[in-house]
């Protein structure tokens, strides 16, 4: 009797199914794709934060949106890894996560910021108010911006058609880590020294530690 064949594995997949905390720093130098109607911008990653669901016991993650368990909104950050997490945030900033990890386990690296390599002129008319080339997607939300991404892509896969993305050829050599920005509490520690950045790169974000309140 003969077998159907088994289908055909992607071995970038399988590369994005591992821990976000070591894909984190091999992610950088990446580049990411997307053909919308108004034309192609694609990013070279140049900073990234690690973030972790609820299962992982040992290092349970305060700063993940996913600590208290799924919910419709972070629900693409349990599903198959290459996947878009993009969530809204203080009612006027898109951000986005590409999901890493097996299904159904809670892990995405949150893109910080990046280097516009294609698409320079449609990133600009994205974001007018930006300064340099550098400025373009240096932070969160200007990356989202700049690509013309929004919650309208989340849980989309981001490695096919209208998205792409290709690894860098070899490790970026020199890479820094420290504490995640903006993150309240023991999360935005350097316990959680999860942010991984190209050392020295123009176009990643300044950092920022969470505000605290005050009585």
């Amino acid at each position: 009797m003969s077998r159907s064949p088994s289908p055909a594995r992607d071995p970038l997949r399988e590369f994005l199914s591992g821990d976000a905390r070591e894909l984190a720093p091999l992610l950088l130098g990446a580049v990411l794709t997307h053909d919308s109607r108004e034309g192609r911008v694609s990013v070279r990653l140049t900073e990234v934060e690690a973030y972790l669901g609820p299962e992982d016991s040992l290092h349970p993650d305060p700063g993940s949106h996913t600590y208290r368990g799924p919910t419709p909104r972070n629900a693409p950050m349990f599903g198959p890894a290459g996947h878009l997490y993009v969530y809204f945030t203080y009612g006027m900033h898109h951000c986005t996560n590409i999901v890493c990890g097996p299904a159904g386990v809670a892990s995405a690296l949150l893109l910080r910021g990046g280097e516009i390599v294609e698409g320079l002129e449609l990133a600009q008319h994205r974001r007018p108010t930006s300064k340099s080339p550098a400025d373009l997607a240096s932070g969160p939300a200007r990356l989202a911006k700049a690509l013309g991404l929004t919650t309208a892509y989340s849980g989309r896969d981001a490695l096919v058609a209208p998205f792409g993305l290709t690894l860098p050829d070899r490790p970026v050599a020199a890479v820094s880590s420290g504490p995640r920005v903006g993150v309240s509490g023991v999360g935005g520690s350097g316990q959680y020294a999860w942010r991984f950045w190209i050392t020295g790169d123009p176009t990643v974000s300044k950092y920022k530690a969470a505000k605290t309140r005050t009585s």
